[in-house]
């Protein structure tokens, strides 16, 4: 399965980034980017995204993203998670050009960023085929799966103009951090290291080459887009409370 694990990680290292920059570049095209400045932002994004895929992928070979031995050692995994994930939310919303953009993308496509959550389903193959716990396995595969579908009822509500289609983007935000926390949690007492506590026999892979790449990678750009959600749900909420006062 090694094989498949590392074919699975390196297709979807290319294709959610391409996703993240196609509903980007919605953004900048509403917000009537000049072309100079769109060359620029597919450039920095690409430089950005190639440049994490390359550091963080050495990084799951060498076990640097293992969870820590001793509870005191650096979580170099939980630094990339928290700090990718804070650095996509802190482009797109703080930085001028970035937040001309991110308010032109349309809700509706910032929701359907989720879908692709359903890879998690990955986890329940693996549980499958006896190579992660069911403890971490079970809740992160179909916690995903779940996210993916909540970000699909989300997008779509929004784009029909449904007049639950906010609280459809808050729940399905509400359903992605939340799996997040269990499966940071459950992946934390399944494998090797200071709170190994289920799983002695078999310990999870997660952190291992290459499914290490999920925390690494794909879990900070999907969370920082949720982190964006949350932004737009308040500055929208913010924006209606002052027409009405």
């Amino acid at each position: 399965m090694s094989g498949f694990y590392e074919f699975y990680v390196h297709a979807f290292g290319v294709g959610i980034p391409l996703l993240a920059i196609a509903i980007a570049s919605i953004g900048a095209a509403r917000a009537s980017f000049s072309p100079n400045q769109l060359a620029v932002f597919i450039t920095v994004a690409a430089v950005i995204f190639g440049g994490w895929f390359a550091v963080a992928l050495p990084f799951t070979r060498s076990g640097i993203f293992n969870v820590p031995a001793e509870l005191g050692d650096p979580p170099y995994v939980l630094m990339f998670l928290f700090g990718g994930a804070f650095l996509i939310w802190a482009l797109a919303w703080l930085t001028p050009l970035g937040r001309r953009m991110t308010d032109a993308i349309p809700l509706g496509a910032i929701a359907a960023f989720q879908i692709p959550r359903i890879m998690g389903g990955l986890f329940l193959i693996g549980w499958a085929v006896g190579d992660i716990p069911a403890l971490f396995a079970l809740p992160a595969g179909l916690g995903d799966i779940l996210a993916g579908i909540a970000g699909w009822q989300a997008s779509r509500a929004l784009a029909n103009g449904a007049p639950n289609a906010r609280y459809l983007l808050a729940r399905a935000t509400f359903i992605g951090i939340v799996d997040f926390f269990f499966a940071v949690l459950f992946g934390i007492i399944t494998s090797p290291g200071f709170a190994h506590l289920y799983a002695l026999d078999a310990p999870n892979i997660i952190n291992d080459y290459p499914l290490a790449m999920f925390p690494g990678f794909f879990v900070p750009i999907f969370l920082g887009f949720h982190f964006i959600a949350i932004s737009r749900l308040r500055q929208e909420s913010r924006t209606s409370s002052e027409a009405l006062a």
